[in-house]
C-alpha cells in the first residue's frame, strides 16, 4: 500500500452521569468504550462502516489494548475522541486515541487497540482484503 499518510477522526462525546464512577470521575473502563465510538467513527468516515466490513466476511477483534490516564474527565464535560490510524494494516490494524475537553488541549487519557483480521466464516485469521485496502488507500489520498 506503499507509505500511509495519516487518518485522523475527531468525535466530541458528552459524558453521561452513567460514566462515572463514585469519585465521580469517569470510570476508567468507560474510556474502551470511547474508543470504540471514535474507532466507529473513523471507518464509518473512510466508507468502512462495520457492516460493510462483516459484508467482506470479516471480523475485527480486539486482541490488544491499552489505556493511559493523565486527568480525570467529569459528569457533562464535553470531551473529544481523536482516533489515528497511522500506519498501513496488514493482518492486524492498530488505531490510537487521544481523550480531551472540548476547546483544551490538556490530555485527559490517550491508548491503543490493536484488532486482527479474521475470517467471519473460519474464525482463522487472515490479511486485510484487497477491497478494504483499496478503501483506505482512497481515503489516504483524499
Amino acid at each position: 500500500m506503499g507509505g500511509v499518510s495519516m487518518i485522523k477522526q475527531e468525535t466530541p462525546v458528552r459524558v453521561r452521569y452513567a460514566d462515572t464512577d463514585q469519585m465521580k470521575f469517569v470510570y476508567y473502563g468507560k474510556f474502551f468504550e470511547y474508543f470504540e465510538q471514535g474507532r466507529s467513527d473513523l471507518l464509518r468516515s473512510i466508507g468502512l462502516p462495520y457492516p460493510e466490513i462483516e459484508a467482506m466476511g470479516l471480523i475485527l477483534p480486539v486482541v490488544e489494548a491499552h489505556a493511559s490516564y493523565k486527568q480525570p474527565a467529569k459528569y457533562d464535560d464535553l470531551i473529544n475522541i481523536v482516533t489515528y490510524l497511522r500506519e498501513p494494516p496488514v493482518a492486524r490494524v492498530r488505531l490510537d486515541y487521544e481523550v480531551f475537553r472540548e476547546g483544551e488541549t490538556e490530555l485527559l487519557a490517550d491508548g491503543y487497540t490493536i484488532h486482527s483480521f479474521v475470517n467471519a466464516g473460519t474464525g482463522r485469521p487472515t490479511r486485510a482484503p484487497a477491497q478494504f485496502l483499496d478503501t483506505l488507500q482512497r481515503a489516504l489520498n483524499r
